[in-house]
């Protein structure tokens, strides 16, 4: 390491650092490709296009990419004019302002990798297509790469589509939970509506720059395939827009990994693909099994009939969306309403809220120990938790920007009340806090904080508030659960009267 470093600099060592996968400071043919590919501008034909030798009876599907940049006004460093970042740092952000490839003809039978396995032929039941590698225990890959690993098996049909947009796209996110998720919305005799979540990021600068990651909240979308995977009928993917930030990016500094990283959220308009009709034949035949012309003899395309699905049994979208959500976390096993639903629903049912205000978006994980992340991974997925949670409260997670947003908007008092109480309490980066149904807050405590008093022995916490129960072994289950107790034993004389 030291004479890599001699030798190279610190900038030269990050570069090799971030081509050398497996850390043993040799570079193999395999590793180096990104760089031969770009001095060279050719790219070798990968294994899994090998593959690709068309079917004389299969089928190809056309697709488009619909894409509008990130809105730059919505960052929070765009509101000091973005002082002090160099524009370089920025550089592939502000570049990408049209899809990598507008158009694309895949394989109908990649689309394969979304069936279900044999054992989950139920509506709803989620399986994974690209299973999570990461937990909390082994925590998260490595901030210094440009190149994305070559894809292996399902990963493949979900790295050409992100492909589309952008030419880094890695297929699993450096954070958990990664990959992508899958479940029946609607079948037929010869049919399947496919709902999917995936989780996935992309790398939008090169070398010399440093890294920038761009990670959106989720894709989702769904596939209509037969069951055999011969025929697409109709395909979309698409990065939900309903929110006011649904972009993380975080980008490095330094030539190195420990360098210091900033980070920020932002809004994209439209990130999608959608198929432009069902998928059609490669070669036709006629009734004697000749082959035929694709164009009718006036020149225009032959035009194909597809019979009507009758669907035998599905599920609304919003029912599938919510078991990938759960799937990918957990902890959403109860719900988390909008915030000023959370508040008519606490009074309707006289509960308390249980509310989690952020910095950034939870699915988009925060490269700081207090995270929504590590709140999610530990204590809010623990059964007592949920149980708890399920009984006494309603629970509802915000972004600081949309309070501030509420908060501003004067037409609605009590919203802007509601915010305004809860901003008052918060600190970076997240803060957890219990109020009543009018927005008094009863009780609050930061992540950073509480994960400090988790991570210490129980003799050394002095507060009753958080002291540790013997009855369960994780202390940051047991102090959690503290603290919603001591909010409900603070709320007794209004929940009473």
């Amino acid at each position: 390491q030291e004479l890599a470093l001699k030798s190279l600099g610190n900038e030269g060592l990050f570069l090799f650092s971030s081509l050398d996968t497996n850390k043993d400071l040799y570079l193999s043919p395999e590793e180096f490709k990104p760089i031969a590919e770009k001095l060279t501008g050719v790219s070798p034909v990968s294994e899994s296009e090998e593959e690709e030798t068309l079917d004389p009876d299969g089928e190809t599907l056309s697709i488009v990419a619909k894409f509008q940049p990130l809105v730059m006004e919505t960052m929070t460093k765009s509101k000091d004019g973005f002082l002090g970042i160099s524009h370089v740092a920025l550089s592939g952000l502000r570049n990408w302002t049209a899809p990598a490839a507008p158009t694309s003809v895949l394989l109908a039978r990649h689309f394969k990798a979304f069936l279900p396995p044999k054992n989950k032929v139920d509506l709803g039941d989620p399986w994974w297509i690209i299973p999570s590698e990461l937990n909390i225990f082994t925590g998260y890959l490595s901030n210094n790469r440009f190149y994305p690993p070559p894809p292996k098996g399902k990963e493949v049909i979900i790295h050409k589509l992100l492909s589309m947009f952008h030419p880094r796209p890695f297929v699993r996110t450096r954070f958990a939970p990664q990959g992508a998720v899958a479940c029946i919305q609607a079948s037929s005799s010869f049919y399947f509506t496919i709902a999917f979540r995936i989780h996935a990021e992309f790398q939008l600068n090169e070398p010399p720059n440093f890294p920038f990651w761009f990670s959106p909240g989720q894709f989702t979308g769904y596939v209509v395939l037969s069951k055999d995977s011969s025929h697409v009928r109709d395909f979309r993917l698409f990065v939900p827009n309903n929110r006011s930030l649904n972009v993380d990016m975080e980008w490095l500094y330094g030539a190195s990994e420990s360098s210091n990283m900033e980070v920020d959220i932002g809004y994209l308009p439209q990130m999608e693909l959608e198929s432009t009709g069902p998928s059609i034949p490669t070669v036709i035949h006629d009734e004697n099994g000749n082959v035929m012309d694709s164009r009718d003899p006036s020149g225009e395309p032959v035009q194909f009939v597809f019979e009507d699905i009758a669907w035998q049994q599905e599920i609304p979208w919003e029912e599938a969306a919510q078991k990938l959500e759960v799937a990918m976390y957990p902890f959403k096993k109860i719900s988390y309403l909008p915030f000023t639903e959370a508040f008519e629903r606490a009074k309707a049912e006289k509960k308390l809220v249980h509310s989690i205000l952020l910095w950034a978006k939870p699915p988009v994980p925060l490269p700081v120990p207090g995270s929504g992340r590590t709140l999610r991974e530990t204590v809010l997925e623990s059964s007592p938790i949920l149980a708890l949670l399920n009984e006494s409260f309603i629970s509802s997670w915000s972004l600081v920007k949309e309070l501030e947003e509420l908060q501003s908007h004067r037409e609605n008092e009590f919203y802007s009340k509601l915010a305004e109480l809860h901003l008052e309490k918060y600190n970076f980066p997240v803060e957890m806090i219990i109020c009543l149904p009018n927005g008094t807050v009863i009780h609050h405590i930061n992540a950073n904080y509480f994960l400090d008093i988790t991570s210490m022995k129980p003799e050394d916490v002095e507060s009753s508030i958080f002291s540790f129960s013997t009855s369960f072994e994780d202390p940051s289950t047991a102090t959690y659960l503290q603290f919603l107790k001591e909010g409900l034993r603070r709320a007794k004389p209004y929940l009473q009267s």
